[in-house]
């Protein structure tokens, strides 16, 4: 023992308790699954526990619902890994339902929905085909694309009409997998996001700058003008993209604000792998900073997205 002490010991025998029952708890029983009427092939809700993220999941469920009955827009933003989870039938049969009424994607999206649709595969090994400066050099993807937007190219069209138009009219084999044709066949709007040098398809001989920056230009309009009817309600998702879909939606937000639209008071939601910098502040938190709901949404996508569209068709029927 020090011979003086810096500090004199506190004394625990005077530290004052209470009850318990006068405690404010966050958790109870009544939010722990419920198993007594759960029946073999009932909805997977029925066994969500009644807190933290699954209530979420259910509130998010409940917007979007809400979003169509009152005739306000549900957009999902996405990045190009959904369709490479197997994910595109889940969300064309949202599209088709109309419980998805607009759907924008990078310019990766489209590349990847457009080689399913006619070659029924897509996503090639880049670590080994930029071994040898092979990666992105496939003949058709580029070809076939890039020859889309001379082909159905005007000044006022956008790139996932035309690419839309092209594989729902084309001989594309694969068509019913593709995002981009049942926008056209069902007349919802599908926007491409594109920066000039981000997509495999810019590498080729064929491409043609011009084309491609006025039709996403076409397609930044498009979207602005959705986002422009949140006004009141609606619900904007952004799934799987960390960085271009988050920017592209704070300004076509500021846009539409600017031009004296009163977007305010809609659902925001942000569903990822982990959660970046940019989808939480450019989705979840500056754009309901004045009214409105943010949701973030940690996990794989081949996992959540079935469990989201599940909750969704479950409370649309």
């Amino acid at each position: 023992m020090f011979d003086k002490p810096m500090f004199k010991k506190l004394d625990f025998n005077k530290i004052k308790t209470y009850p318990i029952k006068e405690r404010k708890s966050k958790v109870s029983i009544n939010h722990f699954v419920d198993l007594k009427d759960w029946q073999k092939g009932d909805q997977v809700e029925k066994i969500f526990p009644k807190t933290l993220k699954a209530n979420d999941l259910k509130k998010i469920a409940d917007d979007v619902v809400s979003s169509v009955k009152n005739a306000k827009p549900v957009i999902w933003g996405i990045g190009a890994h959904l369709i490479k989870c197997g994910l595109s039938t889940l969300i064309i049969d949202l599209m088709k339902r109309k419980l998805i009424t607009a759907l924008a994607m990078n310019g990766a999206g489209a590349i990847h929905d457009f080689e399913i649709a006619f070659n029924g595969e897509t996503s090639e090994n880049v670590a080994g085909e930029i071994k040898e400066g092979r990666f992105g050099m496939v003949e058709e993807t580029g070809s076939m694309m890039n020859s889309a937007l001379q082909k159905h190219f005007n000044e006022e069209a956008n790139l996932g009409e035309m690419w839309g138009k092209e594989i729902a009219e084309g001989d594309y084999k694969h068509k019913k997998y593709s995002l981009l044709a049942a926008g056209f066949e069902f007349s919802i709007p599908v926007t491409v996001h594109s920066a000039i040098g981000t997509d495999i398809t810019h590498m080729h001989p064929s491409f043609d700058g011009s084309k491609i920056g006025q039709g996403t230009y076409n397609d930044f309009k498009l979207l602005t003008s959705i986002i422009a009817n949140l006004e009141g309600g609606g619900c904007f998702f952004n799934i799987g993209s960390s960085v271009l879909l988050p920017e592209v939606f704070l300004k076509g937000l500021s846009v539409a604000r600017n031009l004296g639209h009163d977007a305010r008071g809609f659902t925001t939601v942000n569903m990822d792998m982990i959660q970046h910098y940019r989808p939480k502040e450019n989705v979840i938190s500056r754009p309901t900073q004045d009214g409105g709901r943010g949701y973030s949404i940690t996990g794989h996508h081949e996992i959540m997205l079935p469990l989201l569209y599940q909750m969704i068709l479950s409370r649309a029927e």
